[in-house]
């Protein structure tokens, strides 16, 4: 009988720690539920089925298949775009002592073809070639890409991912933005899925899919470095949206996407000197360039005929204000031009457009793109000591080359 007592509490133990484990193992089974994770035992092999899984607040959280099932999902509507255009060259006395055939092939690559077809002996017509990417804009063989990849193409072929060639044919263009539209003889295409580019964060994840040196429907990961980007070669037009996601020559008018397989961007642009800085043309942009080559044939864009420049200390001492001046002065204006008609006048500070004030011409400039031609705004100004309000009716941009060309 003592003995039976002396093991009951070792006994009571073991039981209590039983049912804890079990508990426990309970709990750990329904987590993995809720989760989405399905383990299985099949000949002494787990089972794992990941999905795009989201949280209980509806937030993303990456699977081991995400990336490759939106790659997947979206490469059919991402095409690659070769290109071929002729240049004239003159001969140079120095290409007998030039290698890789006269210097070409080291400056143009070697896809050049150096006969004269028929062109005179002192010159060269050489076939210059080149790729990019594109997206599929319209199920009826609407392709949008960069400007810069078939602006001054000559042939145009659209590879789509089916393997099926087309050739396309620009239907309108804008150099502002570096962006064009394409189209093909096609129907029924897959089209890309668009998002908006108005509620990006940097650190957001980002696929971009391309044609990078003639490597079709390459896959690169990454994240938003930035927002907000300006480059010189698209005279600070755009503000791009900065990736380090891989990009490359030949992934120009890719898309990039976000975690929900969404374009929120079209690739366009590296930095060469650098590694893993590059950048897209935001989508919200986008679609509304192609939208007005599409319906109107033209770009519509605001335009004031102001060349501004923004204060400091010393442009206010010679124009004689007092050193904590705000605002950006007019520094010269187009003869004839809206501002000019409507009477600014150069060496007037604009303080405030549409009663925000302003301290940049990027500023002037974003304010002025929310309005079309035709609108009138209004402009706060400091002139002679004195506060002045002038009313300027937008212009259209003239001698637009960015309008559609048939």
């Amino acid at each position: 009988m003592r003995n039976r007592e002396k093991y009951l509490p070792w006994i009571g133990g073991i039981l209590i720690g039983t049912v804890i484990s079990i508990l426990v193992l309970t709990g750990y089974i329904v987590l993995m539920r809720n989760n989405k994770y399905i383990e299985g035992i099949n000949n002494s092999t787990a089972i794992i089925q990941p999905k795009l899984l989201t949280n209980g607040a509806g937030k993303v959280l990456l699977a081991e298949n995400t990336i490759a099932d939106i790659a997947q999902q979206s490469s059919d509507s991402v095409v690659n775009i070769d290109i071929s255009s002729s240049i004239t060259v003159a001969d140079s006395p120095f290409a007998p002592l030039m290698p890789f055939g006269g210097g070409f092939d080291f400056f143009f690559g070697p896809n050049f073809n150096h006969g004269h077809n028929g062109q005179e002996p002192n010159q060269h017509k050489l076939q210059r070639k080149g790729a990019g990417s594109g997206l599929i804009y319209r199920a009826d063989g609407y392709i949008l890409t960069n400007n810069h990849v078939v602006g001054q193409a000559d042939d145009i072929q659209v590879t789509l991912n089916d393997k099926r060639v087309f050739k396309g044919t620009v239907l309108g263009r804008d150099s502002f933005t570096d962006l064009a539209l394409v189209k093909i003889n096609a129907q029924d295409l897959p089209v890309a899925r668009l998002g908006t580019s108005k509620s990006l964060r940097p650190g957001d994840w980002v696929i971009a899919i391309g044609n990078p040196m003639g490597l079709d429907h390459t896959v690169t990961f990454g994240i938003i470095s930035a927002l907000g980007r300006s480059l010189r070669d698209l005279n600070n037009n755009v503000e791009l949206i900065q990736t380090d996601a891989a990009i490359n020559p030949g992934n120009s008018g890719g898309p990039l996407l976000n975690i929900h397989g969404q374009v929120i961007g079209l690739n366009t642009a590296i930095r060469g000197d650098a590694q893993n800085i590059g950048f897209a043309i935001p989508v919200d942009i986008a679609k509304d360039i192609a939208d007005q080559l599409l319906t109107k044939g033209s770009i519509e864009r605001a335009y004031l005929g102001i060349y501004m420049q923004e204060m400091d200390e010393n442009l206010a001492r010679s124009l004689g204000v007092s050193s904590n001046t705000k605002g950006v002065v007019v520094a010269g204006l187009t003869p004839n031009g809206p501002a000019e008609k409507s009477g600014l006048q150069q060496g007037d500070i604009i303080q405030k457009v549409e009663g925000k004030s302003v301290k940049t011409g990027k500023e002037v400039q974003t304010i002025t793109r929310s309005h079309k031609p035709g609108e009138t705004i209004s402009l706060l100004i400091f002139r002679d000591g004195l506060m002045k309000s002038i009313n300027v009716k937008i212009g259209s941009y003239p001698n637009n080359e960015n309008n559609a060309e048939k």
